[in-house]
């Protein structure tokens, strides 16, 4: 069981994990690489076992999900399916030690070209909950 926190980088929206967390997972897709800059690392925890403190912002991205972000630092938090019981939680935004370990990636064949894929198994996005 996983008892880590996190926030944006003006805190003014901070969250703490009390369950479970997967490994994470890196995403090169499109929606990830423009909303964060670069590719997203991100771990997963059910919905129910995320404490949020403050108000993050939902962005609709696409017909099946959405990305929380801070309004006002602009920090990338949360990607979560309509009506999923699992959010993801980008790993940058973790405090302290997580013992998180990057173990595999989506989207490869839309990696941007000025980087190289990290030496990591890619799946499809359709194995994970």
């Amino acid at each position: 069981m996983a008892d880590i926190g996190g926030s944006c980088l003006c805190g003014g929206i901070s969250y703490r994990i009390s369950g479970d967390l997967r490994p994470v997972v890196a995403c090169h897709c499109n929606q990830c690489r423009k909303a964060s800059g670069h590719y997203v690392a991100a771990t997963q925890a059910l919905a129910r076992d995320i404490e949020i403190e403050g108000d993050p912002r939902w962005y609709r991205s696409s017909d099946f999900a959405e990305r929380g972000f801070c309004a006002t630092c602009g920090s990338n938090l949360f990607w979560r399916k309509h009506g999923g019981a699992y959010v993801s939680i980008f790993a940058g935004g973790l405090d302290g030690p997580t013992g998180l370990k990057m173990v595999s990636q989506l989207h490869c064949e839309s990696s941007g070209d000025y980087y190289e894929l990290p030496d990591l198994e890619c799946i499809d996005q359709a194995t994970l909950k």
